[in-house]
């Protein structure tokens, strides 16, 4: 058989006999993108160290990327939706390519950030693209079940996936390499959309909400920004309070704006609908205590207990193995047979189990008795999570709105993964001061005493981990109330990808 070329158009009947090889290309570009936010980590302190960077601006390699992809990533999904999803996702793959290789040829910190917010703007293009080519490619519902089992599973472990070849680049190459290694990546998945990809072409009615974009792109990055500016200078700054208020009101604003914009940026019948609305809560609850835990176990694990960046980052192993189980061999399997939420639920509640083992750590914890049960727990508590939270959030849309429907559980993730950075650190480095503050009294045990506060920093922070993934449980099991597909009854609107 041969395989379509660039431009083909789609088949109108009987499955795409290349739609696996189409995954793999999906895959990879997702994984990418995924991994870029935490892969630069463990190289954080090389790079800060090669460019001069201060304490204060060293954050910008993290949040520059964060800000860039979440908050452009609706209108990403619009363009996608105007001018067609596979030529979108080529765009988005050779444009972020191009940013990796500025960045890994960085001379300054400044260049360094500015190439690192290009490559969030690159991403906001690709993601929704990618997951909503994922959306029309598989259309029968066991293979959909499968297909979204393995996206899943790399879009929860992706992060994971980034700090251990973040550790094996750093320590066996030099930093650059960790922006270096997208370009490959993006050349072979380049080749693979024009060979393998087909996508109708893109929908001339749909039209870019300017005025929509502005306002809920500057409210997402004025509150992220904020909250990020709240670690250094304290919730009671003017500047961290008009940041947030300010992007509050922009974010009103903004919905105001769609319920009269002619083209809304975001339709807001997509975020009415209760299953996806919960969906959306669910993903962006569960980050925050995620990507928080990731921070805290990074410096964990080489500071307190002195790993390397490679030992760190294989460390992180286990939990990207249960992901990738709870994902694909478990909740692949049974999402075809009950209801979404009987599996978001426990999920989240194992998840929070696992978080809470991380609360008991102290400066003398071992790895295996404390820390890898927590990291598998959660693990398969995510990987339970995220399979029917994707499948669920982009099934049952129009075509027309594939695009920015899939962005929106994009920009779940990343402002979840931005705040929940910026907040649980701003707990944890001020229940830190406070420790050492309250048990300082002996100066010759400075050292132990400011050990002993980082660590009690991170079990605070944890604790709020843990009661963020509760309600993001709480949410799931009052809001995700679609059916089991065996029990749904003729003529109930239940996504397509559920049934």
């Amino acid at each position: 058989m041969s395989v379509p070329r660039a431009g083909e158009p789609e088949a109108s009947a009987g499955p795409d006999p290349h739609r696996w090889w189409a995954l793999v290309i999906i895959a990879l570009a997702q994984l990418m993108v995924v991994l870029d936010a935490t892969i630069v980590n463990i190289a954080l302190p090389s790079a800060q160290s090669d460019l001069g960077m201060s304490d204060g601006n060293r954050q910008w390699v993290i949040t520059a990327y964060t800000l860039a992809f979440g908050g452009l990533l609706l209108l990403g999904g619009r363009v996608a939706d105007l001018v067609g999803r596979k030529r979108t996702f080529v765009i988005g793959l050779i444009g972020f390519a191009v940013a990796s290789g500025i960045g890994g040829a960085a001379t300054t910190s400044g260049m360094l950030f500015g190439a690192r917010a290009l490559q969030g703007a690159f991403a906001a293009l690709l993601a929704p693209s990618a997951l909503s080519l994922l959306t029309t490619t598989f259309t029968d519902p066991k293979e959909r079940g499968k297909a979204f089992g393995i996206y899943g599973a790399l879009a929860g472990s992706g992060a994971a996936i980034g700090f251990i070849v973040g550790g094996l680049l750093t320590e066996y190459l030099n930093w650059r390499w960790c922006l270096y290694v997208n370009i490959p990546i993006a050349v072979i998945a380049v080749f693979g959309a024009f060979g393998l990809l087909r996508d109708r072409p893109g929908h001339k009615n749909v039209r870019l909400d300017v005025p929509g974009a502005v306002l809920g792109c500057g409210g997402l990055v004025a509150i992220v920004y904020g909250v990020s500016e709240a670690n250094s200078r304290g919730w009671s700054d003017a500047l961290v309070l008009g940041l947030i208020t300010g992007g509050a009101a922009l974010l009103v604003a903004f919905v105001w704006w769609q319920n009269r914009a002619p083209s809304p940026l975001l339709p807001l019948h997509i975020v009415k609908e209760r299953n996806r609305a919960g969906c959306f809560l669910t993903m962006g609850l569960a980050i925050i205590g995620m990507f928080g835990v990731f921070l805290f176990m990074t410096y964990y694990l080489q500071v307190v207990l002195g790993y390397s960046p490679v030992e760190t980052g294989l460390a992180f192993l286990p939990l990207t193995v249960a992901i990738i189980i709870g994902s694909t061999q478990i909740s692949a399997r049974l999402l075809p047979h009950v209801a979404p939420r009987m599996l978001m639920v426990p999920g989240m509640l194992l998840a929070a189990g696992g978080v809470a083992i991380f609360t008991q750590l102290t400066v003398d914890s071992d790895y295996a008795g404390r820390l890898l049960p927590g990291l598998i727990l959660m693990g398969l508590g995510m990987g339970l999570t995220f399979m029917p939270v994707f499948a669920t959030a982009t099934a049952g849309v129009a075509p027309q709105d594939a695009g920015v429907t899939s962005a929106t559980v994009n920009t779940s993730q990343q402002v979840g993964g931005s705040i929940g950075v910026a907040l649980l650190n701003t707990i944890a480095t001020t229940s830190s001061a406070a420790y050492v503050t309250a048990h300082l009294r002996d100066p010759s045990q400075k050292a132990r005493v400011v050990q002993e506060g980082v660590v009690h920093g991170y079990t605070v922070a944890i604790w709020w981990a843990v009661g963020i993934m509760l309600l993001a449980g709480l949410v799931a099991g009052l809001m995700v109330t679609v059916k089991a597909p065996r029990h749904v009854t003729p003529g109930t609107a239940v996504p397509e990808s559920v049934v």
